[in-house]
């Protein structure tokens, strides 16, 4: 394939059209597969997730973990018996620390596509007819003809109208790439990204406040779940004003806050974090050149992620909920395969969703007031971590493992849980679901002694009225 400084035309039969989680996955299987395959990226290859989401912002919170386990031991909250010095941080060291990692992974990225025989194309990708797209690159506009086309443009934060994005008002993009920990932090969101950030910041130094419209943190899990969250942001002493809503600035640059009675309040902040979500990229490359049938603001899609034109498949956050990294690469995979000419379509029992708050939160499948909405009879068993050994050890005993399963067969329609480092067992819970386990499937399995990965046995048991340690 020719350079684009060529000015000759590219002729492939896939394109993909964003290098993120989904875009790379859909490139890299493709490649293996055999199919001639190019992709198109404005920035580095792994897109937001890799290069100014989840990726940078796990580092911050991993460091700022380290930085409170210190800060910690040096005031003797403890049981351990051990003192330390007061810990101080330097946090462009950290960010530095954070973007060499990203750095080397967006090597490795590059690395895989070119194993895999895929040609990177660097620049912004505009749609010209529904098989060729014009790249704008640094050396001028590359034409680049496709048989098939995969859209996997993303999604991006959410800007308040009155709250435009610039100086000390910031997205989760510039909050991983402060030099400094703010003094003062107000963040307009209590979801996942609002609270991992402001936990990350409230255990820097921090003072941070969070405003949420909804009557609680994390809306999108239901309140058993999220109640040791709370209890811990309030160790931390975060102040969480819920049922209250954002209404701009005064003139001396305070946050105004409306809550559910009328009242307003001012905040003072150094930064204010909006964290309200995140929308679609859905323009910007040449949608009004297409046909596509939209499903609200995202693309529709068929079961193949197929879009209303034939030999175009859109995938991950612009085809809509939920918004996951995971769930793009599987639809990436997925569509690659099928344009080699295998037969595919997406059929997913559960997809994990994971908050890397303090303590962490996982959900798989159904939670039991999900399972009643849809009509399922269901047995719920719940085992907490102040009965697990290893927890207890690790001085990690807020939380539980929940297991939801149909009262009839004991199939699990659902696994959430709550506590310190349970993130790692989300590969456990999924694989429950989609092999279709049942209660006694995972009651029987036999879990290493002493682990965490007990609690899910012990759930599981406990379901069946037959638990061990409780």
């Amino acid at each position: 394939m020719p350079n684009p400084a060529t000015g000759k035309d590219i002729t492939c039969r896939l394109l993909v059209i964003g290098a993120g989680p989904g875009g790379y996955v859909t490139a890299i299987r493709a490649g293996q597969l055999g199919v001639d395959t190019v992709i198109v990226e404005g920035r580095k290859v792994g897109g937001t997730c890799l290069t100014i989401g989840c990726i940078p912002s796990k580092a911050l919170i991993h460091a700022a973990e380290e930085f409170d386990r210190v800060a910690q031991l040096a005031a003797g909250n403890n049981p351990f018996g051990i003192a330390a010095e007061l810990p101080t941080i330097d946090l462009a060291r950290t960010i530095q620390w954070k973007d060499e990692i990203v750095s080397r992974l967006n090597s490795g990225v590059a690395a895989l596509l070119k194993k895999a025989r895929v040609k990177i194309v660097t620049g912004r990708a505009r749609f010209v007819d529904g098989r060729t797209v014009a790249v704008e690159t640094d050396v001028g506009t590359q034409i680049v003809r496709a048989e098939t086309v995969v859209i996997a443009t993303g999604s991006a934060p959410v800007e308040l109208p009155f709250l435009p994005f610039g100086g000390d008002v910031i997205s989760s993009t510039e909050a991983l790439s402060l030099t400094r920990v703010p003094d003062r932090l107000a963040i307009i969101g209590g979801g996942y990204i609002g609270l991992e950030l402001g936990t990350a910041f409230a255990k820097l130094g921090s003072r941070v406040t969070v405003v949420e419209a909804a009557e609680r943190i994390l809306p999108q899990y239901d309140a058993e779940l999220t109640q040791p969250v709370s209890r811990r942001l309030k160790r931390l002493d975060v102040t969480v004003l819920t049922g209250t809503k954002a209404r701009g600035r005064d003139g001396s640059g305070k946050l105004l806050v409306e809550g559910a009675d009328g009242t307003t309040t001012k905040i003072a902040a150094d930064r204010i974090l909006v964290t309200v979500g995140r929308r679609p990229v859905t323009e910007g490359w040449g949608r009004e050149e297409l046909a596509l049938d939209m499903d609200g603001r995202f693309l529709r899609v068929d079961a193949k992620c197929e879009t209303s034109m034939r030999g175009i498949y859109a995938i991950g956050d612009v085809t809509g909920e939920p918004m996951l990294a995971h769930r793009a690469m599987a639809q990436g995979e997925m569509v690659a395969e099928i344009v080699a000419g295998h037969r595919r379509q997406w059929d997913r029992q559960a997809i994990p969703a994971i908050c890397f708050t303090d303590p962490e939160i996982v959900s798989v499948g159904m939670s039991p007031d999900e399972a009643r909405a849809a009509g399922r009879e269901s047995k719920v068993g719940v085992f907490p971590f102040t009965a697990n050994g290893r927890a207890l050890t690790k001085h990690a005993e807020d939380g539980f493992v929940r297991v939801v399963a149909r009262a009839d067969n004991h199939v699990v329609l659902g696994i959430q849980a709550v506590g310190q480092g349970i993130s790692e067992m989300a590969a456990a819970f999924g694989l429950a679901l989609e092999m279709g386990a049942r209660l006694e499937d995972i009651a029987g399995t036999i879990h290493a002694h002493p682990t965490q990965g007990e609690a899910l046995q012990e759930a599981a048991l406990r379901t069946l009225g037959r638990a061990i340690h409780m």
